[in-house]
């Protein structure tokens, strides 16, 4: 299997399993302690969870603290359902590409907030001289789309939030550990299984000095803000991880780059959907007119790889990104999402893309 769905998950780091191995213990050992026990294997459990939270926050802005959560999900709805129960008259704006976790949230809080979506050019950009509407609370844009690898001007927009008076929140799930920490922005969410971390934990930054209303009451563990127990496990990985990332981010840089220019050259017939230039590389979402993609996908099933976004994938609905940016349905259906890293191989990448090419020629298309 060559495995070509990074933006759904990567694969998992061996430093970061090694990491978690010590906090999956038995009953003859003491990784297993609640860390928010105030004996000795608990307060051991806790120093490892407190090493993850550096590790984690070496990846952001400084001038801010860390909160564990479930995932992404978890960390944007409580950023935005925790900044954004003002009042009533209060107004969130999104994009219109934002991933589903933004999206729905942003509809679940119609009739109690009024939302405005912000549009998109062709290239699936936000517009960085944007005006913000008036009595913002929140705006959210994602920094690199996880559909079409488009890096938005987040340090522009979040300007423009701040000048509105708003908060800006930044889902930066795609672009933790890949790019420079959206170091504007007042919340950020980020994820571990998009770093090559496990799956089952995520993080909001909180920049100092912003209050948020909690969305879960228990036993507040996590700085008053989410309720439940931690996992040392997940936590250490998650910090592996994330220190991995912050160490390699150049090598890592080099190496996609590499991949991106020889994927591109072997597909060099089909059209790329999203910026060509202001874009992570690890991401290549690109169209053929006329392809079947269920057959494409079908023909090859030993390459793993998206006909869109993980999230939506089976609905048999085009993609809202590629509907946003302009494409038609017929143009829209048409596209695939390959996506690679630091684990990917150039000879294994090159091969996967010959045979994609070869499998839509086949199609006589």
């Amino acid at each position: 299997m060559i495995y070509l769905d990074y933006q759904a998950t990567t694969p998992l780091a061996p430093e970061a399993r090694e990491a978690m191995l010590p906090w999956l213990g038995g009953p003859d050992t003491p990784g297993f302690a609640n860390p928010h026990s105030a004996h000795r294997p608990g307060r051991a459990a806790a120093a490892a969870i407190e090493i993850a939270r550096e590790q984690v926050a070496g990846l952001l802005p400084p001038g801010g603290r860390v909160i564990f959560t479930s995932g992404a999900t978890e960390a944007i709805n409580l950023a935005m359902k925790g900044a954004a129960q003002r009042g009533e008259d209060d107004v969130v704006a999104v994009s219109a590409i934002e991933h589903a976790a933004v999206l729905d949230c942003a509809e679940a809080m119609r009739g109690e907030t009024e939302v405005r979506v912000l549009s998109v050019d062709g290239e699936g950009l936000v517009a960085g001289d944007l005006v913000m509407p008036e009595r913002l609370r929140l705006a959210a844009v994602m920094q690199v789309n996880n559909e079409i690898g488009t890096i938005q001007p987040v340090a522009a927009l979040a300007g423009a939030a701040h000048r509105a008076g708003g908060l800006f929140l930044c889902d930066a799930v795609q672009g933790a550990g890949k790019l420079a920490a959206p170091g504007e922005a007042d919340m950020i969410a980020i994820s571990g299984h998009k770093l090559h971390g496990p799956k089952g934990i995520g993080a909001l930054w909180l920049r100092d000095g912003i209050a948020l209303d909690p969305l879960m009451h228990g036993g507040g563990q996590e700085q008053g803000l989410r309720s439940g127990t931690l996992s040392p496990a997940l936590c250490a990985g998650f910090g592996a991880a994330a220190s991995l990332a912050a160490e390699r981010l150049e090598a890592d840089t080099a190496h996609v780059r590499t991949l991106w220019q020889s994927a591109r050259a072997i597909l060099s017939r089909w059209t790329l959907n999203g910026s060509g230039e202001q874009r992570w590389h690890g991401n290549l979402n690109v169209r053929l007119d006329g392809l079947d993609v269920a057959r494409l996908m079908s023909d090859l099933r030993d390459i793993a790889f998206s006909a869109g976004s993980a999230c939506a994938s089976g609905s048999g609905r085009p993609s809202h990104v590629l509907k946003a940016i302009g494409l038609a349905d017929r143009s829209a259906k048409a596209s695939i999402r390959l996506g690679f890293g630091r684990y990917t191989a150039l000879s294994d990448l090159e091969d996967a893309c010959a045979r994609i090419e070869a499998a839509a020629a086949a199609q006589g298309v």
